[in-house]
């Protein structure tokens, strides 16, 4: 449950990030430009953070799945 909560944490503050970011740029020409900056920024934000997650999850099931990963050597 801890785990669900904090992906929602991270999702809604790279969403945040994002706005602010994307409205930061468009506000630069116009009003409506810094709106749909917002907007698309937002989406992009939400977009990464889920990446972000699904690829750390799945780098972490090829590493158990890597015969090579027990070596001592490589770490």
């Amino acid at each position: 449950m801890r785990e669900r909560i904090t992906a929602m944490l991270l999702r809604a503050r790279y969403a945040a990030i994002g706005a602010a970011v994307g409205a930061a740029i468009g506000g630069l020409f116009s009003r409506n430009a810094a709106s749909t900056g917002g907007a698309v920024g937002g989406l992009v934000g939400a977009t990464i953070a889920d990446t972000r997650g699904t690829l750390a999850g799945t780098l972490e099931e090829v590493k158990e799945l890597d015969p090579r990963s027990d070596d001592p050597s490589t770490d």
